[in-house]
């Protein structure tokens, strides 16, 4: 096979590396020219960095799209032109992969539980957090689960991908800076479930319309649980849920199902517990990119909340964010790109503090001790950061330096 592999990142360079091992001709093409390259030229992978011009389709069988390439980046705009196979990596890795896969999606919440999977299952995670789909090509026994964390952006692109069992959490407006319509969004999402058979299984929140072939299995938050989970949260409780339906119908015992719901500690960057310090928590909820996500957040503190707010906002609106601020009498924090249009919507005490260092000394001169200084952005980081991992990070070294 003649593969075009477009965007060298993490998940490109996997798919092309996998390629590469099974013998296939593979082209790897990025337009930066900053792209660290060594594994691919070792494993001879042809390089064309800086360009994507329509030739490179030439000879090409299927091109592959990492899923931070648009769908209208002029290179897949004319291999679809062209009658040329567009996958994601996922879609790859589905096919090089014997075995059973356990997808999960949803707006908010899929790391959590795709990890809480994990441990229920005694399973590797891979996909849209972590390890590529492909990089297991070759690593797992054939017979052994595989839980995958899949994005709309990975789903948008599939073809014959099927997980024997496909979670959906929720389903909130999110990246609509790239689909344009929450009706794109939710379409992309739902393709986790056009290609399951009778056999296969769907879990989904309870009361969602009906969809597919796939044997239905519901969840909610007030589900019965072998044991409570140890995150905090009523939407944690949710995540459980969901894991232990799919879990459960993987074949795990409600045993193993509730000792991993009592050690598991959660996922870095979504409620994590930074520090106390004078009797005020620090928390870190940087994956909390969307307004949802940080409303979910919001709802798991009793305790009168700082909420460190901005970033790169994503066009939707903040009108129950705010809502749910005031009925907490939250006093915000605003920071980046969003701080002007969460300003207008926001009714309650603010500071404009335009970045996070000048946010997280100012929310702990206010607050008191028994209060919560929270990072949850409801916006993503690009504006001021390369990806949510590096803001949470920099508000942990900031909570550091208040000690």
């Amino acid at each position: 096979m003649n593969a075009l592999v477009l965007g060298l990142a993490r998940s490109g360079q996997a798919a092309a590396l996998a390629l590469a091992r099974r013998g296939d001709r593979v082209v790897g093409v990025d337009r930066s020219i900053e792209i660290d390259t060594g594994r691919l030229e070792a494993a001879s992978v042809e390089l064309r960095l800086g360009s994507e011009e329509a030739s490179l389709l030439e000879g090409t069988d299927v091109l592959i799209k990492s899923p931070g390439v648009p769908a209208e980046a002029p290179l897949v705009a004319a291999a679809r032109e062209r009658g040329v196979p567009v996958w994601s990596e996922v879609e790859l890795g589905g096919r090089l992969l014997p075995n059973p896969i356990l997808g999960v999606t949803g707006t908010n919440g899929k790391t959590t539980t795709s990890e809480l999977l994990g441990a229920m299952l005694g399973a590797p995670v891979a996909g849209n957090v972590g390890r590529a789909l492909t990089e297991l090509d070759g690593e797992v026994d054939v017979d052994r689960w595989i839980v995958c964390e899949l994005s709309s952006f990975q789903l948008e692109d599939i073809a014959d991908f099927r997980p024997a069992i496909g979670v959906l959490l929720n389903l909130e407006p999110d990246h609509l800076d790239r689909h344009g319509t929450f009706e794109a969004y939710r379409d992309a999402k739902l393709r986790i479930f056009e290609n399951q058979r009778a056999d296969d299984v769907a879990v989904v929140p309870r009361g969602f319309p009906a969809l597919g072939q796939a044997r239905r299995l519901e969840f909610s938050g007030d589900d019965p649980l072998p044991a409570e989970p140890r995150m905090p949260g009523a939407h944690n409780r949710e995540n459980a849920a969901a894991a232990a339906a799919a879990a459960r119908a993987a074949g795990v015992s409600d045993e193993q199902i509730a000792k991993a719901l009592r050690t598991f500690p959660g996922v870095a960057h979504r409620l994590e517990e930074i520090a106390e310090i004078g009797g005020v928590r620090y928390v870190n909820d940087s994956k909390a990119t969307n307004a949802a996500a940080a409303r979910r957040a919001i709802a798991a503190y009793d305790a009168p909340l700082h909420v460190i707010l901005g970033g790169l906002g994503k066009n939707e609106s903040y009108a129950e964010l705010a809502a749910d601020l005031r009925a907490k009498d939250a006093r915000a924090y605003l920071i980046g790109a969003a701080a002007d249009e969460l300003a207008a919507a926001l009714d309650l005490p603010l500071e404009r503090n335009g970045d996070l260092a000048t946010a997280v000394r100012a929310a702990a001169a206010a607050a008191k001790p028994g209060d919560v200084v929270l990072l949850s952005p409801a916006a993503a980081s690009y504006d001021q950061f390369e990806n949510f991992e590096q803001r949470g990070e920099e508000f942990r070294r900031l909570v550091e330096e208040l000690r």
